[in-house]
């Protein structure tokens, strides 16, 4: 059995969730409404505040669904319950970000800044402090949408492995290489 997928999901007060007649389950809390289409070999059952899922035999495709759903189940409650963020920081000279609602404004060492259009359905925020990288922070209910947004707009500039310039995560760890060696 699947160490993932035999865990139980806990639905916190405030969250409902509902199985329809075509394997979709819909999840609302007080951060919004999910929906997560289920293979309909794959059981939902919800019962007492707990949300289980089970399969139907030991097929490799079976009980790699079986830990997939569950996971996925996971991410929805705690979505709508607590919602994601991740933050990205721009490293380099001269690097900034503003925003204006959802509309992202990068000027990442290019000729040009970048106008990135963030879903509404997303969180945008950006904080740029004096003697400090600019942060931009993206937060939602739905974290597959979140990581999306922050893959996009770190595939704008990734990070260089000479210098480290470019758009990381807040702890990302980038390993650096060593330049041309000096002269005799």
């Amino acid at each position: 059995m699947s160490r993932i997928g035999k865990k139980i999901i806990t639905v916190p007060d405030g969250v409902t969730v509902q199985v329809s007649s075509d394997n979709v389950v819909t999840v609302k809390g007080k951060k919004g409404e999910l929906k997560q289409a289920i293979n309909p070999d794959i059981k939902v059952e919800v019962k007492d505040g707990q949300l289980t899922v089970s399969r139907p035999s030991d097929q490799i495709q079976h009980r790699a669904q079986h830990g997939l759903y569950r996971a996925l189940l996971a991410n929805l409650v705690q979505g709508v319950t607590e919602g994601f963020e991740k933050k990205l920081e721009l490293v380099g000279v001269g690097y900034k970000a503003t925003n204006q609602g959802n509309l992202l404004d990068l000027s990442l060492g290019y000729s040009h800044n970048i106008l990135v259009e963030v879903p509404s359905e997303l969180t945008l925020a950006t904080e740029q402090l004096k003697g400090q990288n600019p942060i931009i922070t993206i937060s939602g209910s739905d974290k597959q949408l979140v990581g999306a947004v922050c893959a996009k707009i770190r595939s704008l500039r990734k990070p260089e492995p000479y210098k480290g310039k470019g758009v990381r995560f807040v702890g990302e760890i980038v390993r650096k290489k060593a330049g041309k060696s000096a002269g005799k």
